[in-house]
């Protein structure tokens, strides 16, 4: 039986970092050769991923919109048919997807000092779908208090008011629509429902230790354990190319390019009226009367910024790229969640290990942390300790057996400090890259409107414009954002639900 503990780091990363270090090969090649004319297009989508689908369907559902989306990677469906990639859509096959490059960036961080030097790997979607066709297909939204704070940090109408109407807007939960759930959007989302004896057996020794049990981790109250939702629809993975690039594939006004490298975005002064990009070889432009949308990730958009102009003045001018805009923000703030697993034998032959080979492992017990503020370590040894509780309830005691990892023999505060050191390991949730904010905010990159400052049609609209990471998994927020932005794209009066109940521990001490 398994548990992960998942807490999450804050910091920087310089812009010639791992986004330096890693980018695909071809890039200065381009100043040679001689790009080719392409059509013009009332907006152009870069990054086909769990952003770029939920804009290229909703902006194309408006007649007077033309819109191009250009994606690095492949279709997920079979070259000339429409049957789906099993590897991709069967969601047993998890850990396949993230350890193939043909549909995987593969990128890897730089030695990170607070983890023992150690280098971590970091899978980012290359296929329709992007990260949403290769994840764990977790719907967790992250906290009422995560959107009030982004407000707090100069995204101004992000607060969970205005974020959870496209939460609903965006869903179609099996369980159907709610204060907190919606019934008829594009994502299919289900509650896992599991009848296995631990997993029962784990909800009841956290309700022995002292945790409540939820009933919705994304609805009145986050807090406890309980069942996760999940972008699973009749055992199939739901991607946001399932739920969104698929049904606009048709439309006339969408067209929707594969195995497109964009090197960057050209400009006239400071407009943004088009990108130049390869395929097969050859380079090509397309044109954009209204916008150019980068939709390319955490670590994709910062780079695509800074090929093409966008970034910290003195680095771009050491690489002898020129400037267009001094915006020093783009490629800084990065912050990712980190996660460490502890491992508890099981004395009955019941566990999922040996009926999942492929997984290779079994993930079971899920609890976030939510704190910055530096204090990682404290908080993933005080993980330790408070998982060992749970382990030690009761309702597992027909099961339990030795602890496996860390091990009984590491107790003391600085042995367990060791071992999140050489164990914890990112839960691949990169993001904040392209800094939401104010102006006056030095190290913004977008306003409020997911305009780029300093240039004028130009927009990002992903996980890396969030000012702070969440305390959940990314892809539920990314989609979000993602509806929210074509709203605002389209000029439409922004949603919003006035007052929605949260709930609040009633004082520090009652919340584990």
């Amino acid at each position: 039986m398994w548990c992960i503990l998942r807490g999450w780091r804050r910091g920087s990363l310089g812009p010639w970092g791992a986004l330096g270090q890693h980018w695909p090969r071809g890039i200065r090649a381009l100043a040679s050769e001689r790009p080719r004319i392409g059509g013009e297009y009332s907006h152009v989508v870069v990054g086909a991923g769990s952003a770029g689908c939920v804009l290229a369907g909703r902006l194309t559902e408006d007649p007077d919109k033309r819109v191009l989306l250009l994606e690095a990677g492949p279709k997920d469906v079979f070259a000339g048919s429409k049957r789906l990639l099993w590897k991709i859509h069967m969601p047993a096959a998890l850990v396949a997807n993230l350890c193939d490059d043909r549909y995987n960036w593969c990128y890897h961080t730089e030695p990170q000092p607070g983890l023992d030097g150690r280098v971590l790997y970091w899978p980012r979607g290359r296929v329709w779908g992007g990260s949403s066709s290769l994840n764990a297909m977790v719907y967790i939204r992250g906290h009422a208090e995560d959107y009030e704070r982004w407000q707090r940090e100069g995204a101004a109408g992000w607060d969970y008011a205005h974020c959870l109407p496209y939460f609903r807007k965006a869903q179609a939960h099996e369980l159907g629509a709610g204060r907190y759930r919606g019934g008829d959007g594009p994502l299919r989302v289900s509650r896992g429902k599991s009848g296995h004896p631990l997993h029962r057996a784990f909800l009841e020794a956290a309700q022995e230790a002292g945790y409540p049990l939820t009933e919705d981790m994304n609805g009145f109250q986050q807090e406890g354990f309980g069942w996760m939702d999940m972008t699973i629809h009749e055992g199939k993975r739901w991607s946001t190319a399932c739920a969104y690039l698929h049904p606009a594939l048709s439309r006339p006004t969408l067209t929707a390019e594969t195995q497109t490298f964009v090197s960057r975005v050209l400009f006239e002064g400071t407009r943004a009226v088009g990108v130049e990009y390869i395929k097969n070889g050859q380079s090509h432009r397309a044109f954009a009367s209204k916008e150019v949308i980068l939709s390319g990730g955490a670590i994709n958009s910062p780079q695509l910024l800074m090929l093409s102009g966008v970034g910290n003045a003195d680095d771009l001018k050491q690489l002898g790229i020129p400037v267009v805009c001094h915006l020093p923000g783009v490629g800084q703030n990065l912050q990712d969640h980190l996660e460490i697993y502890i491992q508890q034998a099981c004395t009955a032959p019941i566990t999922l290990h040996s009926a999942q080979k492929p997984l290779r492992k079994v993930r079971i017990g899920l609890e976030w942390l939510w704190k910055f503020t530096e204090t990682d370590i404290d908080d993933f040894r005080r993980c330790v300790r408070l998982t060992r509780e749970i382990f030690a309830q009761k309702a597992l005691a027909p099961f339990r057996g030795k602890e496996l990892q860390p091990g009984s023999h590491v107790q003391s505060d600085k042995e367990i400090d060791a071992f999140v050191r050489a164990k914890a390991d990112s839960a691949y949730h990169p993001s904040c890259t392209c800094k939401m904010g104010q102006p006056s905010d030095p190290m913004a990159v977008v306003d409020p409107q997911t305009r780029v400052l300093g240039v004028e049609n130009l927009r990002v609209v992903d996980a890396s414009i969030m000012p702070s990471v969440v305390s959940g998994n990314l892809n539920a927020p990314t989609i979000m954002i993602a509806e929210k932005a074509a709203d605002i794209i389209k000029g439409r009066p922004a949603l919003w639900d006035e007052a929605v109940p949260v709930y609040k521990p009633r004082t520090l001490a009652t919340q584990r």
